[in-house]
């Protein structure tokens, strides 16, 4: 029997939902080799092809779910979308972005808030691009299960496009169940991206990368760039966390992506003192390939705040929260289940989100 491959990767950034696919397999072990590349988590339904009795075959036709099947023809599973995350830059195809949505949610890359930075952040970036065409582009997002639509308003929200209270306002009677949300956003009760504090936990630096993806914006880099010092911080443990998150993922990142190692080198002068040391570093990890050390300082310093006995730190559980933080650029891995020859998955999402976790964990 053959064996259904886990997509690791996004760009690094990548292999997205796991979890679905973990679940089919343990409910359903024989249909875990059927056709893989053109698997749906929508449509399935465990009924046996086999054995339709007559009551069966005269009842009338399920309903039809709320999402439709994502097209196959363009993103037949996560790895897929993952893929055309990752070349985006270098292809730009916005009109898909309706359809990949409905894909991403199909296969429950929206179902955890904390691991959906890096969707939120691309959708974010690719809304932005349309200036005119955002609205028309939005309206062809729907229907989405509701419990989606809070994707698609942070995304209207972060995209920063002049007029996105409006557009939100066009979309908000596509989901009446979310008007408090709504309403938050378009009061500044909840902020823009401008205004998201970064050391509220792995989600903001995701949606960072996730704007980048999609734009090749420096704007985004620049602001990860900005807490590379919370990375030596000794007093407060969720800024030291964030900020070696920081470190890590742009040397990853830099390290397979050229144009981003270049602007790192550009920003080099104008930084301070303490922030210049941390960039040159990353910079020398990322041109020769050896980032390694970067993730082992971060735990060591974690380590360290743990041995002097912080109270925070003890109880802390960003690690496992890490999302799918960017991991590596321009890498997609065969599988999350044992293929991948960099030690941890380019890009982390959904379900892989633990094997971040793992990777980066501090020992006890």
């Amino acid at each position: 029997m053959r064996a259904l491959a886990v997509p690791v990767a996004l760009s690094g950034l990548a292999a997205v939902s796991t979890l679905v696919a973990m679940h089919i397999a343990s409910a359903h072990p024989a249909l875990v080799h059927i056709a893989p590349v053109s698997f749906s988590p929508v449509s399935f339904a465990p009924v046996s092809f086999a054995l339709v009795n007559k009551a069966a075959a005269a009842a009338p036709p399920p309903r039809r779910a709320l999402v439709e099947t994502p097209p196959q023809t363009q993103f037949p599973s996560p790895e897929m979308i993952a893929r055309w995350i990752n070349g985006y830059r270098a292809k730009p195809e916005p009109d898909k972005l309706p359809s990949a949505v409905k894909a991403m949610s199909a296969y429950g890359m929206f179902k955890d808030t904390e691991t959906s930075g890096l969707y939120i952040g691309f959708m974010a970036g690719v809304i932005a691009t349309e200036g005119a065409k955002a609205d028309a582009m939005l309206a062809r997002m729907f229907p989405l299960p509701p419990e989606d639509h809070v994707a698609i308003i942070k995304a209207v929200a972060y995209s920063g496009l002049a007029n996105w209270k409006a557009s939100l306002k066009g979309i908000a009677e596509r989901m009446p169940a979310r008007a408090t949300v709504v309403d938050r956003y378009i009061t500044d009760k909840l902020p823009s991206l401008a205004d998201l504090p970064l050391d509220a936990g792995a989600a903001p630096l995701d949606v960072l990368w996730g704007v980048y993806f999609a734009t090749g914006s420096h704007e985004p880099v620049l602001r990860i760039i900005s807490i590379l010092h919370w990375s030596k911080t000794a007093a407060n443990v969720d800024r030291l966390t964030i900020g070696s998150m920081a470190r890590w993922t742009l040397a990853q990142n830099a390290s397979r992506d050229m144009e981003l190692l270049g602007l790192l080198k550009r920003t080099l002068a104008a930084e301070p003192k303490a922030s210049a040391i941390l960039l040159r570093e990353i910079v020398d990890a990322a041109e020769i390939g050896e980032v390694s050390k970067i993730r082992k300082d971060a735990i060591t310093s974690i380590e360290t705040m743990k041995v002097k006995g912080s109270k925070n730190l003890q109880d802390y559980n960003w690690w496992s929260q890490a999302g799918q933080t960017v991991l590596a650029l321009g890498c997609v891995t065969a599988s999350a289940l044992g293929q991948a020859q960099i030690g941890v998955p380019c890009v982390i999402g959904g379900a892989l989100s633990g094997v971040a976790a793992k990777a980066f964990q501090p020992k006890d």
